[in-house]
Parts: C-alpha cells; sequence; structure tokens
C-alpha cells in the first residue's frame, strides 16, 4: 500500500520455504584461520537461516548461474552443502576466504572485521548476485529477488507537518534494522524507541511542500513490509571510539512485529529466534566472535569456530548479543 508494485518477479514467492525440508543435526565447525571468527559466526548464522538453505541445497542457483567470475550465491551455495553435508567435525570456510576482498574490499586478511559489517556485506553480495542477470530494473522489481524476500523488507518514513497536518511518506528498503540501545533494556523496548515520533524543530526544522515554509513536524519510522527473516543489530559499538555498551538486553525466543508495523492494528506477525551472534571483549578493535544456532532438528548449538555443542534454549537466551535472528 502506497508503493510502487514491481514490473518484474525476479523469484516466485510461493517458491520459499520456511521450514526445513531436511532435518539434521548441526553440521561442521569451522576452523579460524587467524582472526576470522567474525565470519565463521557470520557463516553459521546464515547456513542455519531455513529458506535460504533450503533453496542453496537445492542446488538451483548453481544450476541456472552464467555469472563469470565472482558470484556471491554460487559460493554460499557451496559452503552451505559442504556444512551440512560434511562427514567431519570441521571444515576450512575456503570458498568463502578465497574471494574475502570480494565481499568488500575494504577487509583485510588477518584483521578481525566486525561481524555486522560483514553480514551486510555478504547479503548485498549475495542481492548483486541475484541481480547480475537483469539490467535497468526499477527499485520494487529488484526486492524480488530471492536474497531481499528473505531478509529485505521495507520501511515507512512519515512526516506529518504540525501546522497544516499534511502527511508525507517516502520509502526505503533494508536488509536488517540497527536499534539503538543506550536507553533500552530490551529488545521490544528498542523497537519501541525505534518507531517512536521525533519532533522536527528548529534547525531540524521540516520545509512543508503545502505550507511552502519550514515548519515544526514529527517524523515516525514503521515497519511497511516485514521481511520473512528479521535481522536486528544491537548497536553496542561506539561509531567514533569503537567502545562498547555491554549492557544486558533481553530478548524473547519468540516476537510480534504488529506493534511496530506502518499496519499497527491486525493479525500478530509472529517471529520466532534461531540464530543468535555474540560478541565478547571490551571493543570493536577486538574480543571474539561466536554464535547460537537452532539446526533442523529443532535443537540449539553453541558454534565457536571449530567447536558445535549442544545447548539449551536457555543458554541461547541469556548471551550479550550483538546480532538476532528471527523467521516468520
Amino acid at each position: 500500500e502506497g508503493m510502487t508494485p514491481p514490473k518484474r518477479i525476479l523469484f516466485p514467492p510461493e517458491k520459499i520455504c520456511m521450514v526445513w525440508q531436511e532435518r539434521q543435526s548441526a553440521g561442521a565447525g569451522l576452523f579460524n584461520m587467524g582472526n576470522t571468527c567474525f565470519l565463521n559466526a557470520v557463516l553459521q548464522c546464515l547456513t542455519y537461516t531455513p529458506p535460504l538453505a533450503n533453496y542453496l541445497l537445492s542446488r538451483e542457483h548453481s544450476q541456472a548461474c552464467h555469472q563469470r567470475g565472482f558470484c556471491m550465491m554460487c559460493i554460499m551455495e557451496a559452503h552451505v552443502n559442504k556444512v551440512l553435508h560434511s562427514s567431519v567435525s570441521a571444515i576450512l570456510p575456503l570458498a568463502v576466504l578465497r574471494v574475502f576482498r570480494c565481499i568488500g574490499e575494504h577487509f583485510q586478511p588477518g584483521r578481525e572485521e566486525d561481524a555486522h559489517d560483514f553480514l551486510c556485506c555478504t547479503v548485498n553480495a549475495m542481492q548483486r548476485a541475484c541481480l547480475s542477470a537483469s539490467a535497468d530494473l526499477d527499485i520494487s522489481s529488484q526486492s524480488t529477488t530471492i536474497v531481499h524476500q528473505i531478509f529485505g523488507g521495507f520501511l515507512r518514513s512519515r512526516v506529518t507537518c504540525f501546522s497544516c497536518k499534511a502527511v508525507s511518506d517516502s520509502y526505503e528498503a533494508f536488509l536488517d534494522v540497527p536499534l539503538d540501545i543506550k536507553a533500552a533494556s530490551s529488545l521490544t523496548a528498542a523497537l519501541e524507541d525505534f518507531v517512536a515520533p521525533e519532533h522536527l524543530d528548529g534547525e531540524n526544522c521540516f520545509k512543508c511542500n503545502k505550507c511552502e515554509k519550514n515548519v515544526a513536524a514529527s517524523k515516525r519510522f514503521t515497519v511497511h513490509c516485514a521481511p520473512k527473516v528479521l535481522t536486528v543489530c544491537l548497536k553496542r559499538f561506539d561509531c567514533f571510539t569503537g567502545g562498547k555498551i555491554s549492557k544486558v538486553v533481553e530478548y524473547p525466543e519468540y516476537l510480534d512485529l504488529r506493534p511496530y508495523m506502518s499496519q499497527a492494528d491486525g493479525e500478530p506477525l509472529h517471529y520466532s529466534l534461531y540464530a543468535v551472534l555474540v560478541h565478547s571483549g571490551v571493543s570493536c578493535h577486538g574480543g571474539h566472535y561466536f554464535c547460537y544456532t537452532k539446526a533442523s532438528n529443532g535443537l540449539w548449538y553453541q558454534m565457536d569456530d571449530e567447536s558445535v555443542e549442544l545447548r539449551c534454549i536457555d543458554t541461547a537466551l541469556r548471551q550479550q548479543a550483538y546480532l538476532l535472528f528471527y523467521a516468520r
């Protein structure tokens, strides 16, 4: 509603399957090649994303791919099949390490990178791979790749003029939602802050087209189109100092996204937690990344580089989470 419909559908939405097609215990761990824990933790969270894994396990992408050179979808397909079908306890994520600089040219081998940055670059590289065969697509059509249909949604920014009450809406695509946690002690409180109206006044006032002048207004973000997989980044690191907010932020196993939607009244939008990426350490310049993921057998595992150990859901819910992954 309010958005331009896509001219082309690149991947049929009915083919996306949200429940695991193969049931098994957790696959292989990933060897650390020297400061690659951020990469290992992100790859494990993506490997246990059910709709993505189902698609990659089918090998449908590589069978139809004509891309020459670097294709992140082909690389992820090879990686996920290797991890989930491995007979050994740990593997080297060589396919990904070989294209490390293609995923993000600012990444330096041997240096600890930010896990959220690596996740964004990886998902964006997968999105580019899905668009490589299609030129000159409108924004709405670009959001119909399998990657955007799994991870992507749209935010609505609504500005309301205090003088004439005119409403101005704009929409932006997202692949994850970064949440400020300075004032929040829970995920739901951070989401409430995210959708709270912001007062635009003084230097920050709004140029109203109807009033034809700068006016005081309110601006409010809401989730307009909900993603199938909701990825949340709890903003623990200071952009300038790299210092870390180490406080506890509670997050539930089940989340209803409905209160944060543009259409806030309606059926609940239930999400279930399936992966938690954790940072231990005092700043973004050091420390260690690991994760908890829910395998296709419904059990939770702690994945810490080559180590894969069974854990209970309560342990997964009591972490100093940095990234949270929820599936519809």
